[in-house]
């Protein structure tokens, strides 16, 4: 399971600016430890669930097993915010091995030294990176040629539909493109006086997932261009995604009554997830959602499937967003050595990565623990599976300044659908040069 991905952002930025001035450390400085000799290290996680936290302390029992040497004092529950504490202050109480769940932040966490150099212990370990993990999963765990973490699991996002109120409105299939899929929206959707009994997707960027990198996965899009400039105004693929999205929004009974109908949503973390009560019968999600659906006892079938995609790139479906935790060392850290024999163990160790995926019901992250036998999951998640290792799956692009543009542009987003931006050409235009101007800032 993962705290969505733009809800902890604005925290997780807040958090970053501190870091860009406060760790600054290089991994050889503290690599001198005997990494055979009895010692203790600190690992802080993000995971708070029951399930999430008995997996990851199996996986340290699993490691512990195999390097007796080395002692793995776990601590849970830790956001970007207590990581940041913990790294200005240093000391032996701090964290040797960190992770977090912000995968935007990678460009921060390299180019500010939060998190320390591994190319180091990538070479002296001759792991083969490009034969062990996915190529999105290499690429949102380095920035401009640092690779300063390495991928712990990974979130795969599709399309998750009430198949039950398929079968009521006619529907055999689930949507593959993004006119089949306001098609079946609007062919879903019962309204109710003011309201819905039961709406087909909730479009509006503050519905639960569907922020706009996740839209925009299913166009082919680039957000940088060769110069590192915004490329939003440039390529097109962002106008048609809001030009896409705010007719949805319209079709389905406009901005208005679809926030206020938003507002009667249980939680996103809980059982009353509006997936969940059958309030919308189609949700952009991760691949965590079939499990906490299931575990609420939804009153249907729940079906999956791929994100659709642009019409005019039809024979890209099967594609997605992907994310995931990351994991890194801390650069003041006196024992990195020790601490990379976790990082190494937890991201490649095929055995490791599959049972640690069976524990937190997260797609795996290398290339053979997603050909595993050992994988235990409900067959539909081999959707999710089949999305990780599409070549035309996508990640968010890194920035010097973490994820500080992705606000920027969902900012403007939540301007536009509800008409307060009326020209979408210099709405962009105007965007661009924020997020422009933001990283000039930053560097």
């Amino acid at each position: 399971m993962r705290t969505s991905r733009l809800t902890t952002t604005a925290v997780a930025v807040a958090a970053i600016s501190v870091l860009a001035t406060a760790c600054t450390g290089q991994s050889e400085a503290g690599a001198s430890d005997d990494p055979d000799a009895k010692t203790t290290i600190n690992f802080w996680h993000g995971w708070s669930a029951p399930a999430e936290v008995k997996a990851v302390e199996d996986n340290i029992d699993r490691f512990e097993k195999a390097h007796p040497n080395i002692t793995v004092k776990v601590s849970g529950n830790i956001n970007d915010d207590k990581l940041n504490q913990a790294l200005r202050a240093g000391g032996s109480d701090g964290p040797d091995v960190v992770s977090s769940f912000t995968t935007a932040n990678v460009g921060k966490f390299c180019s500010s030294g939060a998190f320390a150099d591994l190319k180091p212990f990538i070479e002296k370990s001759k792991l083969d990176l490009e034969k062990t993990f996915p190529k999105v999963l290499l690429d949102y765990t380095q920035f401009e040629g640092k690779r300063c973490a390495l991928p712990l699991l990974t979130d795969a996002y599709g399309l998750y539909y009430n198949k039950d109120a398929f079968e009521k409105a006619g529907i055999t299939a689930p949507p593959k493109t993004m006119s089949e899929l306001a098609s079946v929206a609007k062919k879903l959707t019962v309204e109710k006086g003011d309201s819905y009994e039961q709406l087909g997707f909730m479009p509006t960027f503050h519905g639960y997932e569907t922020v706009a990198s996740h839209y925009m996965s299913s166009w082919d899009h680039t957000y940088f261009d060769e110069n590192g400039k915004s490329n939003i105004a440039k390529d097109p693929a962002f106008a048609e995604m809001f030009t896409y999205q705010k007719k949805l929004v319209e079709d389905l009974g406009g901005y208005d009554k679809l926030e206020k109908y938003r507002g009667t949503f249980g939680d996103e973390w809980g059982a009353k997830h509006p997936f969940h009560t059958g309030q919308v019968a189609m949700q952009l999600d991760g691949e965590w959602r079939l499990g906490m659906a299931e575990s609420a006892k939804a009153g249907f079938e729940i079906g999956v499937a791929p994100m659709p995609v642009a019409d005019d790139e039809a024979d890209s479906y099967g594609k997605g967003f992907l994310s995931g935790t990351i994991v890194g060392i801390a650069p003041a850290s006196k024992k990195q050595n020790a601490a990379w024999e976790l990082v190494k163990y937890m991201t490649s160790d095929t055995e490791a990565v599959v049972a640690f995926a069976n524990g937190i019901r997260n797609v795996p992250s290398t290339l053979d623990a997603l050909k595993s036998p050992d994988l235990k999951f409900d067959p539909r998640f081999t959707t999710f599976l089949d999305i990780a290792q599409h070549p035309e799956s996508s990640t968010s692009d890194g920035a010097v300044n973490g994820s500080t543009y992705q606000l920027t542009l969902q900012d403007f987003g939540y301007q536009y659908e509800k008409g307060a931006v009326k020209d979408l050409k210099a709405g962009l235009e105007k965007t661009a040069q924020q997020i422009d101007t933001d990283i000039a800032k930053a560097k």
